[in-house]
């Protein structure tokens, strides 16, 4: 039994949560600049919405990012943190930094809100 189980799990079974190296190359553009790229993503699949691609940190430009005090809490994944873009969208960047035991690969790693951001590339190389 997990210690740290999100609640949402036991509460309904049927909710799809998966993870898995994404196996591509993933850039974030914002303002024309390359603030994001990685090969090391960890996509997370939920229910029927779109992928979402957690980044290391390692691979993000985190000077452009401005820490807020906003959080939201997912009963399949945690509390999740918040980072606004530098002369950009607020609560732009999220991030899960203590996830439940069943996400707990995307820990520390950031998501960008697609309609935020220039772009999200995923490109297969």
């Amino acid at each position: 039994m997990s210690t740290n189980s999100g609640p949402g799990y036991k509460r309904y079974p049927d909710h799809r949560v998966t993870t898995s190296p994404a196996g591509v190359r993933v850039r974030v553009t914002f303002n024309r600049e390359i603030i994001a790229d990685t090969r090391d993503a960890i996509r997370l699949d939920e229910a029927d919405y779109r992928p979402v691609y957690y980044i290391p940190r390692n691979a993000v430009k985190m000077e452009r990012l401005s820490r807020t005090t906003h959080q939201t809490d997912c009963p399949f994944k945690g509390t999740a943190s918040y980072y606004s873009l530098i002369n950009g969208a607020e609560n732009s960047v999220w991030t899960y930094e203590q996830p439940y035991d069943e996400v707990g690969v995307i820990k520390e790693r950031l998501a960008f809100y697609p309609d935020k951001v220039d772009a999200i590339t995923v490109t297969e190389e």
